[in-house]
């Protein structure tokens, strides 16, 4: 049998990267970011019209961990709030979702008046771990024992990774810490990879340790300047690539192979910054042209904070868009018929009893997705 790869002591922070292996890939992958920065910056209210973007990195980055939920479940879940009747599990699935959203947005603002650090990882931690599986493993605290990686249940000599010693961790986050505000790297991107290499490394949490580091990404992509808003998303790759995305780690501590992840992902940065500049691009061009078809359905002063609310919630209940503060209650209920009537939303269910309708905006949801859900 295997014995299990440990932790790399002493061979962070690396110093055998291959360079010139990674020049090919640091180029493109730039690039590719910095057109996608490029489409972040023209988009008005980008928290609202990316904000089914960023569902589905909370849903496919909680996937990797074995969670399984859709971004439509997810939206209808959050929709129907305290009346949703499903079981605890499937209730547990969804607030992982919900719960990595909250933790990415308290995570931006506390990066108003803290620098990237461990302090913050620690507050996203305690969020994304509340009220759900692995609540009762010390959420926004470090790990005061030796964990491992495997098959469920396997026993430390039977585990796949052992990451850094509980006595150690303290140590290796603060040289993780420190790496964050190191000026003098060559690249920021190669960095990143090997900061998120290293978190993943050490995993500092009895629980949650791969979505934090995933949430790290578009956090340090952005107070390096790389980004303008904390929008990417890249846990797509990863999870059609799972197997190779942990092989990949897994060879940093087994094999000194830096230069192997930091290659992965490079490829990965590009190939996501152009799906997430496409899918953008795709969504305010959708923003745009509802802008003009609302307008046109409804003859209303309100047409934007319709628009936005249903970019904001794409699947909802009628009375929430009744209820939702910005149109007086008569408007908004005409507004609701006609933007049904004119198959701007449909009916996902009908009303029912006391039981309100709830109503999809189909389009947006499919263009995040890329594919057709609704």
């Amino acid at each position: 049998m295997d014995r299990p790869v440990k932790y790399h002591y002493g061979k962070f922070p690396p110093a055998n990267i291959d360079w010139p292996k990674l020049v090919p890939l640091i180029g493109p992958a730039n690039a590719a970011l910095a057109r996608y920065d490029a489409t972040l910056s023209v988009i008005p209210n980008v928290n609202i019209l990316l904000s089914p973007m960023t569902t589905q990195e909370a849903v496919l980055s909680s996937k990797i961990e074995g969670t399984q939920a859709t971004m439509g479940e997810v939206l209808e879940y959050k929709a129907q709030g305290k009346s949703a009747d499903i079981s605890d599990s499937r209730k547990n699935d969804f607030n992982e979702v919900l719960n990595y959203r909250m933790a990415i947005r308290r995570s931006v603002n506390l990066l108003k008046d803290l620098p990237l650090c461990q302090r913050l990882i620690c507050e996203a931690h305690r969020i994304l771990m509340h009220n759900v599986r692995g609540a009762d493993k010390t959420p926004g605290q470090y790990r005061r024992i030796q964990n491992h990686i495997g098959r469920p249940g396997c026993s430390i000599e039977q585990a796949r990774f052992v990451p850094i010693s509980f006595d150690k961790l303290q140590e290796g986050m603060s040289n993780w810490e420190k790496y964050i505000h190191n000026e003098t790297v060559a690249d920021r991107l190669v960095q990143l990879a090997v900061l998120h290499a290293e978190f993943e490394a050490i995993h500092p949490f009895l629980d949650g340790n791969g979505r934090i580091g995933r949430m790290f990404v578009p956090l340090f992509l952005n107070v390096s300047g790389l980004i303008k808003s904390p929008m990417f998303y890249i846990s797509a790759y990863f999870e059609e690539r799972r197997s190779e995305y942990y092989d990949y780690l897994l060879a940093v501590s087994r094999d000194n192979d830096w230069t192997g992840w930091c290659e992965f992902f490079l490829k990965a940065i590009e190939v996501q910054a152009t799906v997430n500049q496409q899918k953008a691009s795709a969504i305010l061009s959708l923003y745009e042209r509802k802008k003009a078809e609302i307008q046109n359905l409804t003859h209303s002063q309100y047409t934007v904070y319709a628009l936005d609310f249903i970019f904001k919630n794409p699947i909802f209940k009628a009375t929430s868009f009744s209820d939702s503060g910005k149109i007086p209650v008569p408007s908004a209920r005409k507004i609701l018929i006609d933007l049904y009537k004119g198959n701007i939303v449909k009916m996902l269910t009908p009303a029912s009893g006391r039981r309100p309708a709830m109503y999809v905006f189909a389009e947006l949801i499919n263009t995040a997705e890329g594919k057709q859900v609704f």
